[in-house]
């Protein structure tokens, strides 16, 4: 007989036929002669389960377990009104009965026992979200003509900043893991046009914040012919069509993490836009102060947007907001200058309603060789390993650019979590690299 899923059979045209289904003992409860069991299978379905004491004497929460039975309907039912009355159980590896994760946990302990927290219903759900997230976003692509590639994850030169590389040994070569995708992506837009890529980067930033990991999964787009304004215009509709889409397959799962998806029905383009110099204005006229060594001040211009500037700056917004045109001294070196504003960046950050700040940054690109030397040189990086880039400008270089958009941040804002280590399977961070 063939097993089925638990959320195939919770339908009334099953009542009173025969079934079988495969999972773990998510909760259990016996009484004198028979006892109830919540079932979890492996996709995270949950029927309640009765069954006689006596075959059930040695069960243990998460044990697994094959049970066949009959379906029935009943309003007292746990989890759906929806119940299968036992007539064989099979039980393939009895769990020791020390679990260590119930109701109530500590935060810390959710972590170190991640590879058993990746059961709970809360993290179940979480990860459906964020894998129709990833769906969607991929889906866009493919819909608006963009092709998919892939980069190296290990590299010879920085992208960010060297303070924040992660170094390795590579072979008898110092090497590190990437932080971006961007310069490869800018050699692939003169023989594929429009690409996107997602992968892992990393950050070797010592920063403990509820929005900061060592590695994320990073999601970077390059093409070449396109504005300022062409970057805003994709940007605002990968994320509204990606919401949307995600809101309505993922609907139980979000009101299962008490999500009130009616706050995306106010979202609609074209994004607010702020320069950076308004920002710095309203931020002056908050108050906002920053950290600047061991002296805290208040913010002015040239200062880079921290995590309370971005809250004073989304809090009271339905809608996400570009903050554009940042000081040219403070961006990269690839970062191309506005020709009608000296000193600033032809840059914008995307920033997220509600508080929850930075999800994607990008710009245009500097495609002049001179240019991009003076700035190499200007940063004290080595231009020999940039020669590969620096040749992308000696043979038809033509105006082009692109964004990065973090995904777990993506997540946080959707699911409305506190701390961006929620929104990842498997989190690493300044003070966690196992399990």
């Amino acid at each position: 007989m063939k097993y089925s899923r638990i959320s195939e059979i919770k339908k009334d045209e099953f009542l009173g036929k025969e079934i079988k289904i495969r999972g773990w003992v998510h909760r259990l409860r016996k009484q004198k002669d028979k006892s109830f069991i919540i079932i979890r299978d492996d996709r995270g379905g949950i029927i309640q389960c009765v069954l006689p004491s006596t075959s059930v004497q040695d069960l243990t929460i998460e044990s697994s377990l094959e049970i066949r039975g009959i379906l029935f309907k009943d309003d007292r039912a746990k989890e759906g009104g929806y119940e299968i009355r036992g007539v064989e159980i099979i039980i393939y590896n009895l769990a020791n009965n020390d679990f260590p994760i119930g109701e109530y946990q500590s935060t810390e302990l959710l972590l170190d026992y991640r590879h058993l927290t990746l059961r709970t219903r809360r993290m179940i759900n979480m990860a459906k979200i964020r894998a129709t997230i990833l769906e969607k976003l991929r889906n866009w692509f493919v819909e608006n003509d963009w092709i998919e590639v892939t980069a190296p994850t290990l590299v010879k030169s920085a992208v960010e900043g060297g303070s924040t590389l992660f170094p390795v040994k590579y072979f008898k070569e110092e090497a590190f893991l990437s932080q971006s995708a961007q310069l490869y992506l800018e050699a692939l837009i003169f023989s594929l046009g429009p690409v996107w890529t997602i992968g892992p980067s990393f950050r070797a930033e010592k920063s403990r914040t509820i929005r900061h990991l060592a590695e994320y999964l990073h999601l970077e787009a390059e093409a070449p012919w396109i504005t300022m304004n062409d970057l805003f215009t994709i940007q605002e509709k990968l994320l509204i069509n990606s919401v949307q889409n995600v809101t309505k397959e993922r609907i139980e799962e979000l009101k299962f993490l008490n999500r009130d998806v009616l706050a995306f029905n106010q979202i609609e383009e074209p994004f607010d836009k702020l320069s950076y110099g308004q920002a710095i204005d309203i931020l002056r006229s908050n108050d906002i102060k920053i950290q600047d060594g061991e002296m805290t001040r208040k913010i002015e211009w040239g200062d880079d947007l921290n995590l309370d500037s971005e809250k004073v700056l989304t809090n009271d917004r339905s809608n996400p907001v570009f903050v554009y045109g940042y000081p040219l001294e403070v961006k990269p070196f690839y970062v191309k200058e506005d020709p009608e504003s000296q000193g600033i960046a032809l840059t914008a950050d995307l920033l997220l309603p509600n508080g929850f700040g930075e999800v994607s940054s990008g710009g245009m690109r500097e495609e002049n060789i001179t240019v991009l030397k003076t700035r190499i040189k200007k940063e004290g990086l080595d231009m020999n390993s940039y020669s590969w880039y620096l040749d992308l400008r000696k043979y038809g270089s033509v105006p082009h650019g692109g964004f990065g958009l973090g995904i777990e941040r993506l997540v946080r804002w959707i699911i409305n979590l506190e701390d961006i280590k929620e929104c990842v399977l498997f989190p690493r961070t300044m003070a966690r690299l196992n399990p």
